[in-house]
């Protein structure tokens, strides 16, 4: 995995990309190969279980997005 990458928990399944070059993106990922950004990909192009995963470890951005369900 990039050396960018961060979690929120040690326990957490996700990733996040830490780039202090770039302002309001926030991508993530659970597995270091395969790369999502919050905004455009949650929850469209995520699965089931990636979403239930997301939304579990990431309340705030779920309850943000709850619409988009």
């Amino acid at each position: 995995m990039p050396s960018n990458l961060y979690k929120n928990n040690e326990t957490d399944v996700i990733s996040w990309v830490d780039d202090p070059e770039t302002v309001g993106v926030f991508e993530f990922t659970f597995d270091g190969v395969k790369f999502y950004n919050l905004f455009r990909d949650y929850p469209y192009n995520m699965t089931p279980r990636e979403v239930r995963i997301f939304n579990h470890e990431n309340p705030y951005w779920a309850e943000f997005f709850k619409e988009r369900l």
